[in-house]
């Protein structure tokens, strides 16, 4: 198992092959970070449970991280945190290992990581693009393969465009499923901690360590999912739309179940949070700061105007759009009825960095025409990669009502690319465990043989079934069944095996192999070999007729 000091060791030198010094606010010495990294290695070593062991994190830089400068994105505001955010720390224990912390649009305010007097982040994949922010750095950094877990926070949408346009999953849990002190606020009442990664799994297994309350229990598909017309989606780049309904049809062919919504009220509580008074919460967090350093050159200019312009929204405005939110958040629950989760274009667009400069403000609002409304609604939300349009990322999410996190993860886990998996006994159609393949969104895709090199035998199992294993010689071609089904659903078939069965390459009799059901052979001594009867279910009858 290559160790935390040396994945930290080859982070630097990745670090410095790409050259983004704009993803950072405050990098960390690499040898504070390894004797950081040692620590880890020793815990390991010593038998503790570390289920991030040496993984490297990347935090957003209005977290507090002891020993670094929490700035929100603006020097002249920046403070020395005395300890780690909750969250910080909850992923520290878990034997993750900060690098630094991460470049934002000033005072989470935007959805370009263009608002920063550190830079603009450049995209990773088509550098002359934005980022999306305001998470923008946590996204790079794990884009480019810097960190394997990123940091970021949600209001508008921060945890979840910068996923999107960066071809990587962004997770925004529930309100107030993880802690938000140490965190400078944007909007306190709407703020969330995302969480950025690579794969689905590894943004679950971060986010499940940050989650202050257990998950209700899950239950298996098939799922409902709602998805909108096109005629609702408004003006789209061209061929995301299209892009927008092959994910759909991929949810559909994995076995969802789709049905059309209306999406009125979302994109109508969605206007609300930069239109109506809600605003007025990001002068609360910060605006006396901006007020007494209004002529500092740090500031950035539009986020400065966004939230001085908030400071004199008259009370009765917020009363007023108070109930108008919760007319549409009735409206909106009751449009979406029993389905277990929406599907979305993460954003409808992916503008230049020319563009955002060119028109700063226009080009932010329509970036957040679909994120903008699920905190106000309080929706929780999970944002995957769906593919690319002309070589750049495009991106879905799939939203779903408080506290259904898991339920809309695993709607999306439908999308990832699926894996082949082979299998020969209790878990062939009609077996007593093929139940288990069909509530995971698993799919038959082929009824086919094994090579010729395996023998099959009769375990002393409840429910009975059969250990294949590959042998040198007198192996003969066993009857097989070829299944698609996500990753994440092989993984959890895989956790859940009973010794002596083990996942393992199968080779087929076409000359591919995938992953299947194989038993260790110590399990043979008192089985029975059937492989005379050319598989499982002819055994079966056989026996059966006897």
């Amino acid at each position: 198992m290559e160790s935390a000091q040396d994945r930290v060791r080859a982070a630097y030198r990745r670090i410095a092959e790409v050259d983004r010094p704009e993803v950072w606010i405050a990098l960390r010495a690499e040898e504070e970070v390894r004797t950081e990294a040692a620590a880890v290695d020793e815990r390991r070593a010593a038998g503790e449970a570390l289920p991030l062991a040496g993984r490297l994190l990347a935090v957003k830089g209005n977290i507090d991280v002891a020993g670094l400068e929490t700035t929100a994105g603006c020097p002249s505001y920046a403070y020395a945190p005395g300890q780690d955010a909750p969250a910080v720390r909850a992923l520290r224990a878990a034997g993750a290992i900060v690098l630094g912390s991460t470049n934002m649009d000033q005072f989470a305010t935007g959805l370009v990581g263009t608002r920063s007097p550190y830079g603009a982040v450049r995209n990773a994949v088509t550098p002359e693009r934005v980022s999306g922010g305001s998470s923008s750095g946590s996204a790079v950094a794990v884009a480019l393969g810097l960190v394997d877990v990123a940091l970021g926070t949600d209001t508008a949408g921060s945890g979840r465009v910068p996923a999107a346009f960066n071809g990587i999953v962004g997770v925004k849990p529930t309100r107030g499923l993880v802690s938000t002190r140490g965190v400078v606020p944007a909007c306190v009442s709407l703020d969330c901690v995302s969480v950025f990664a690579r794969t689905l799994p590894e943004a679950r297994r971060a986010m499940a360590l940050l989650a202050s309350c257990e998950a209700p229990p899950r239950r298996p598909g098939p799922w409902r999912v709602a998805v909108a017309a096109r005629a609702q989606l408004g003006e789209m780049d061209a061929g995301w739309a299209a892009a927008y309904e092959a994910a759909a049809d991929r949810l559909a062919a994995a076995g969802a179940e789709l049905r059309t919504l209306d999406l009125t009220p979302f994109t109508r509580a969605a206007a609300l949070l930069y239109e109506g008074a809600f605003v007025a919460e990001r002068w609360s967090a910060v605006g006396e700061f901006i007020e007494a350093h209004r002529d500092a050159p740090d500031l950035d200019p539009t986020v400065a105007a966004i939230i001085t312009a908030a400071r004199d929204l008259p009370a009765h405005r917020l009363f007023t759009d108070q109930r108008r939110l919760a007319a549409l958040r009735t409206e909106a629950m009751a449009r979406l009825g029993d389905a277990d989760a929406l599907l979305l274009p993460t954003a409808p667009g992916h503008p230049t960095l020319a563009e955002v400069a060119a028109d700063p403000l226009g080009a932010n609002a329509r970036l957040g025409r679909f994120t903008n409304s699920a905190n106000l609604l309080d929706l929780c939300a999970v944002a995957v990669p769906a593919g690319t349009v002309e070589g750049r990322p495009f991106g879905v999410m799939l939203l779903g009502p408080a506290h259904t996190d898991d339920r809309i993860a695993d709607v999306a886990a439908l999308l990832e690319p699926p894996l082949r998996v082979a299998v020969v006994g209790a878990h062939l159609s009609g077996q007593p465990l093929n139940h288990q393949l069909v509530a995971l969104g698993a799919r038959l895709t082929a009824t086919t043989t094994t090579a010729p090199a395996y023998r099959l035998y009769a375990l002393d199992t409840e429910p009975a079934k059969p250990g294949l294993v590959r042998t040198e010689k007198g192996g003969a071609a066993v009857e097989a069944e070829v299944w698609e089904l996500p990753a994440a659903g092989l993984g959890t078939l895989t956790a859940a095996l009973p010794r002596p069965m083990a996942l393992g390459s199968v080779e087929l009799s076409d000359g591919t192999s995938c992953p299947g059901f194989l038993c260790e052979p110590s399990a043979l001594d008192s089985a029975e070999d059937i492989t005379a009867y050319g598989g499982w279910r002819a055994y079966l009858a056989d026996r059966s007729g006897a």
